[in-house]
């Protein structure tokens, strides 16, 4: 199979993860008869530098013509980087919010799982993590208080800023069916988040989501309110199968409940369309203070690769092997800094990409 992938190396360690990324691909291209083609575009601080914008139309025409895209990070030191000193809409993460928008990318997917062989890095008390957990956060990705109108402005002397929360019904209804199908074929549970108690955006998320748990009656549907799941990650996570909520909502949960596993760098990502095209990412940020160094993880972004080949090509056994080999990688002992603990080896980036693409 010819597997045409637009590459966002992006910004901070972006770069270093991805390539690792492409080394473990190219072994599965390698193994299993396949044709990687990667064509790279520039997105974020990269396309500032560059292009003077966070992203061209000619990359989004680039990014439409391929079968999925596989990207880094991006941004940078928010404090410090002359990129946060330009207006918001020519920002990094203005690129990120146009790409979602232009691919019409609504629904993301991160799974937050605990590996028997980092149950020592997990931060909750033994008796907690010992359960283990296996949760997938459905986030809405293109409504919601990130795309709403927004202004700052003088009344009376006084500065105001205004953000504003909008969410249609078919909006909700698109992605609660993502959720419920990818339930299906999980544990079956769906625990929709909402704020109901206070917002008419989540009365209506409610009311919409419940009337779509009426076609999946093999699927237990709860609700809870999002300062609740927010204890309750860190309380119980293996109560939890798949979480669905709205955009900021799911924003702050799915850091909460990658840092209970223990390390955001070993976090995964999709966000699909109707389609199968899909862009895949790590969860984590482009952590400029250690780019360059060859310390960076980049299994998250070998399994988004995997989750890439899984859901933008049908090519399940590949991105099993992909899993395999990492889980191996693990048992053996080899560990990046930021998983690093007594007894294991240390290894740096790209020695960490090379072991995994070795063991596929």
């Amino acid at each position: 199979m010819k597997c045409r992938i637009t590459v966002i190396k992006g910004d901070g360690i972006g770069p270093e993860i991805v390539t690792e990324a492409e080394k473990v691909l190219n072994k599965v291209a390698e193994k299993f008869g396949h044709e990687m083609e990667y064509t790279d575009i520039l997105m974020g601080g990269a396309s500032i530098d560059a292009c003077g914008v966070p992203l061209t139309d000619e990359a989004i025409a680039t990014a439409k013509a391929a079968d999925a895209v596989l990207m880094g990070s991006i941004g940078g030191n928010t404090s410090t980087s002359p990129w946060y000193k330009l207006p918001p809409n020519l920002r990094p993460e203005a690129g990120l919010l146009k790409i979602r928008k232009e691919l019409n990318l609504f629904a993301n997917l991160r799974p937050a799982y605990l590996y028997e062989e980092l149950a020592g890095a997990c931060p909750l008390k033994e008796e907690i993590s010992a359960k283990g957990f296996d949760m997938l956060i459905m986030r809405e990705l293109t409504g919601g208080l990130y795309f709403g109108e927004r202004k700052t402005y003088e009344e009376n002397g006084v500065t105001k800023a205004v953000d504003t929360l909008t969410y249609s019904e078919p909006e909700i209804r698109r992605i609660a069916i993502k959720g419920f199908e990818v339930a299906r074929k999980r544990k079956k549970k769906v625990t929709s988040v909402d704020k109901a108690n206070v917002l008419d955006s989540s009365r209506l998320w409610r009311k919409v989501v419940e009337d779509m748990a009426k076609d999946y009656p093999d699927v237990t549907l709860e609700h809870m309110l999002v300062d609740n799941c927010a204890m309750q990650l860190v309380k119980d996570p293996a109560q939890f199968d798949v979480i669905l909520t709205e955009n900021m909502f799911g924003d702050i949960l799915s850091d909460e409940a990658s840092m209970v596993t223990g390390s955001i760098g070993m976090l995964s990502s999709a966000s699909l369309n109707d389609t199968k095209f899909g862009l895949y990412e790590p969860s984590h940020g482009s952590a400029p203070d250690i780019a360059g160094m060859d310390i960076a993880n980049p299994i998250a972004t070998i399994l988004s690769a995997a989750m890439m080949l899984r859901y933008s090509f049908d090519l399940d056994k590949e991105a099993d092997a992909i899993e395999a080999a990492v889980k191996q990688v693990l048992t053996e002992n080899y560990r990046t800094v930021d998983i690093m603990s007594e007894g294991c080896q240390k290894v740096g980036c790209a020695e960490m990409g090379t072991l995994i693409a070795d063991r596929i």
